[in-house]
């Protein structure tokens, strides 16, 4: 999907937060990112303004300006504390969770409750930086796709 105007943010496609939490990212995000290669994500908190979460891997993050956060959160960097489970640092929360080959992720309930998301919800996959990428849950960039005159790719 092309960016929604001139200069503005590039949207990937939109997912549903299917009823068992099950959340399909789109085939470029996972493509362009390899966030599958791994075998595990880490997410974590969106902005104020779009909500969501955000999605990296650890051969992303920890090589990053950004690696700091693993580094100095061992259990998170070492996948210590268990599936799901938010770790707070400097604003933000992160976990990590598995990931399918072809980029399907699981929210359990707990961390659907976290993130303020329910089943059925649609997100926004819009490209971040080149460290991750957001699913957003509101805000100005998911009104302007739900007026978007183009298609946006389902997921």
């Amino acid at each position: 999907m092309p960016q929604m105007n001139k200069g503005g943010k590039f949207a990937f496609g939109e997912s549903d937060v299917h009823s068992d939490g099950r959340v399909q990212l789109p085939p470029q995000a996972v493509d362009e990112y390899r966030i599958a290669s791994e075998g595990k994500v880490y997410l974590f908190t969106g902005s104020k303004i779009t909500g969501g979460f955000c999605v990296t891997r650890q051969g992303l993050l920890l090589p990053s300006k950004l690696g700091h956060i693993l580094t100095e959160t061992p259990s998170l960097l070492h996948y210590e504390v268990p599936d799901g489970t938010f770790l707070p640092y400097k604003g933000r929360s992160y976990c990590w969770t598995d990931i399918s080959a072809f980029g399907e992720i699981t929210l359990t309930e707990e961390m659907m409750v976290f993130l303020h998301l329910k089943p059925e919800m649609r997100l926004l996959s819009i490209r971040s930086s080149d460290i991750a990428f957001t699913m957003g849950a509101k805000g100005p960039l998911l009104e302007k796709a739900a007026h978007f005159d183009g298609e946006i790719p389902q997921f």
